[in-house]
């Protein structure tokens, strides 16, 4: 089963982080990464950038498009880890390795995918 392992992050978490447990998540990724590509588990990453980035069209007679996503929660999703796996105890287990899950105010949400295509996965 395929599960996707969305970062939520908090921009006001990071910013509170000292250099080394900045240092130590991006080390954590790296450890992350080695672990499921050498179990078979992974299949993509993908960092996003931030969201003062962000177009959105909404729908409409005429879809409209605006800056930003504009939410009133203070996290926002930074990336995520593509895995397949046996299991949602298994994609638990896995997102308990991700450094961020160390840290009060940062997350990991772990979402099944109902439907995938377009790339090789």
């Amino acid at each position: 089963m395929k599960y996707l392992l969305i970062m939520q992050v908090n921009p006001a978490v990071l910013e509170a982080l000292t250099d080394e447990e900045r240092s130590a998540i991006g080390d954590g990724h790296g450890e992350f990464m080695k672990t499921v590509q050498e179990s078979g588990e992974f299949i993509l990453t993908q960092a996003l950038a931030d969201p003062a980035n962000t177009k959105v069209v909404r729908g409409g007679d005429v879809p409209a498009v605006t800056d930003g996503p504009f939410l009133e929660a203070k996290e926002f999703m930074g990336g995520f880890y593509l895995i397949d796996c046996e299991s949602e105890e298994r994609a638990v287990e896995l997102a308990k390795l991700i450094p961020d899950t160390r840290h009060k105010g940062l997350a990991i949400e772990i979402r099944p995918v109902m439907f995938s295509s377009g790339a090789d996965l």
